[in-house]
């Protein structure tokens, strides 16, 4: 490609909110392509993921696949895991302050990041940072001259700020930390091109293009993401809120989680999730606002799609068969999960150490919910003595067979 049809490419998918920062971006990203070459030198790219759970969903995925197209032209990467910013939580599309992590949750979680994310980015040509690299570094003073780069009335130009302030809700002064130090994050690495969803948008353009400019860095170019929306078709995916699917889950929780999905919200998976040309996408909305497609078949379609990126085709295929056959037939699955029961186990028990629940809690929400069934038949006490063995399912998609 030449640099004209980079900056087009590596535009693509992205949502500012602002045409003429759209354009301004455009116009940056041109220049500094062309200064790399002029230099033989390749950009140096990153986005930074902070490690509050254990799981990537995909809605991470969004801005990965934008990492990988940079390393298919050649630029070098960076997936910098924020160890040290993760102890206070990104608060840019929270209402309300977000619990901190201790250094052992957050170390704890960062370890099966880097794994997952290799099911997008080129391990051969992906660096790893943490964060706490450099951030763990910094003295008082150090913070005090980040600082003065700021005002409050930034912070409170912000949605999520000015409605606490403007409810009453306490803004904890450490929370205004995480914009300054993410800033310092792209200094440190000495980075061309910043890549982020639109909650980042003051994160990136703002803060990190500010320290950079103020410690004698070129600002970083911002690469903004459209964000994906979760299962219920409403809010931005998070394991927090249960709206997500892991990219670790097996083939058939991933093709049901996407069936879940709203009509509606389709049109938000198919630029961002899918690798369809934009023509393939614009005939699938024709059908669907004409009427000629049935939304059930373009969702079997956009889930065959989503299990064939984050397994294989064989495994699409077979989740499509088990999806018709359970949910549509009502048969139980061919290939479910054996577990031999102890004495004296309770129904939590076995939903536990079948690994068919992630959680006691979530156990007993299941029951409470109806969402629990031996042999056909609702269990309504959690605590019960597992009555007798069977074929067990915990909410609609997962099936245990349970014998002595």
């Amino acid at each position: 490609m030449n640099i004209d049809e980079q900056v087009v490419y590596l535009m693509r998918g992205t949502q500012y909110g602002d045409e003429e920062l759209t354009k301004s971006m455009a116009g940056e990203l041109r220049q500094r392509l062309v200064e790399a070459e002029s230099e033989g030198r390749p950009l140096q790219v990153y986005c930074g993921y902070d490690p509050r759970t254990t799981d990537i969903h995909i809605g991470h995925t969004i801005t990965m696949r934008k990492l990988r197209q940079f390393q298919e032209l050649g630029h070098e990467v960076t997936f910098l895991i924020g160890t040290y910013t993760s102890l206070i939580g990104d608060p840019s599309d929270k209402d309300k302050m977000r619990p901190q992590l201790t250094p052992d949750e957050v170390e704890f979680n960062a370890r099966s990041y880097a794994e997952q994310a290799f099911k997008i980015l080129d391990p051969e040509k992906t660096r790893i940072r943490y964060n706490a690299e450099w951030l763990a570094e910094l003295t008082f003073a150090d913070l005090i001259n980040l600082a003065s780069n700021f005002t409050i009335q930034q912070y409170l130009t912000r949605e999520n700020f000015r409605q606490r302030w403007e409810n009453g809700d306490p803004i904890y002064l450490h929370e205004t930390f995480y914009s300054i130090m993410q800033g310092y994050d792209a200094y440190a690495l000495k980075a061309d091109v910043q890549v982020g969803g639109t909650d980042q948008l003051f994160n990136i353009v703002t803060a990190a293009r500010k320290v950079m400019s103020s410690l004698g860095e070129k600002p970083n170019i911002a690469i903004i993401m459209a964000i994906l929306v979760g299962t219920d078709g409403e809010i931005k995916m998070s394991k927090s809120i249960g709206n997500h699917i892991p990219i670790l889950a097996t083939p058939d929780d991933m093709y049901g989680k996407v069936m879940s999905i709203p009509d509606t919200a389709m049109s938000n998976y198919f630029p961002l999730v899918t690798r369809w040309p934009e023509s393939e996408i614009e005939a699938l909305e024709n059908g669907l606002s004409e009427g000629s497609l049935h939304p059930r078949d373009v969702k079997m379609k956009l889930a065959r799609e989503i299990v064939e990126i984050f397994h294989d085709p064989a495994a699409a295929v077979s989740a499509e068969q088990n999806f018709v056959r359970v949910f549509q037939k009502h048969d139980q699955p061919d290939d479910m999960s054996e577990y031999v029961l102890k004495p004296g186990q309770s129904v939590l028990d076995v939903l536990q150490d079948s690994g068919m629940i992630q959680s006691r809690s979530e156990g007993r929400r299941l029951v409470s919910q109806n969402g629990v069934r031996l042999d056909g038949e609702v269990l309504e006490d959690p605590n019960q003595v597992f009555p007798h063995p069977g074929v067990l399912q915990a909410g609609k998609r997962r099936f245990t067979r349970v014998s002595q």
